[in-house]
């Protein structure tokens, strides 16, 4: 069974930096990351798969960067120029091919418990 474990959550103020962490129980395809802020869709915020390409959303794009640690099975996000349109929960995610194809969390097949981000203005 899969196994997500999200750290590195918590708050900051707007213009600051936060590195979340996931540590997996194996190793996947594709690792990434979502968020779903209060009353809104949950939305890709990056991804990495095993030929080292990546995906972000348009919202993140310039900011944050995905990063992978093979030996270890962990991706890193590292948040940087934190807005407090970027609060929200934060959960790891798994997939395949198809979630490299299509980056929408209709085709991840295991997500984390998240992890909540929290930016003031």
């Amino acid at each position: 069974q899969v196994q997500l474990v999200e750290s590195g959550g918590g708050s900051v103020q707007a213009g600051g930096s936060l590195r979340l962490s996931c540590d997996a129980s194996g190793f996947y395809y594709c690792m990434g990351w979502f968020r779903q802020a209060r009353e809104k869709e949950r939305e890709g915020v990056a991804l990495i798969c095993s030929r080292g390409n990546t995906r972000y959303g348009d919202s993140v794009k310039g900011r944050f960067a995905i990063s992978k640690d093979n030996d270890k099975a962990t991706v890193y996000l590292q948040m940087n120029s934190l807005k407090p349109e970027d609060t929200a929960m934060y959960y790891c995610a798994t997939g395949g091919r198809a979630l490299e194809d299509n980056f929408f969390y209709r085709f991840v097949t295991a997500w984390g418990q998240g992890t909540q981000v929290t930016v003031s203005s």
